[in-house]
């Protein structure tokens, strides 16, 4: 593995064609996307690593159908934004 990243568990994974397959899961990985950083893991299938789309709401990243290509959110150009919601127990009363 040219990342020289250290397999730290194994998932199972659903190939477009339906069939499965286990692969390693290594990690943590930082990525970084112009003003933006994000910590994750990754699934290695063969010589390509997929992070998936969890990194990319994480760093408030969208993606432009037209051109194929990822930028930073322009409602949000500064700093990395993310909605949450509380569990009612949690809220403030």
């Amino acid at each position: 593995m040219q990342l020289a990243l250290e397999d730290i568990d194994r998932k199972e994974v659903t190939i477009a064609d339906g069939s499965r397959r286990l692969v390693p899961y290594v990690g943590p990985i930082e990525v970084r996307f112009k003003n933006r950083v994000g910590f994750v893991g990754a699934l290695v299938m063969g010589d390509q690593t997929l992070l998936g789309a969890i990194p990319m709401e994480d760093m408030d990243l969208i993606v432009i159908p037209n051109t194929r290509t990822i930028d930073v959110n322009p409602g949000s150009p500064n700093i990395a934004t993310s909605i949450v919601k509380l569990a009612v127990s949690a809220q403030k009363t």
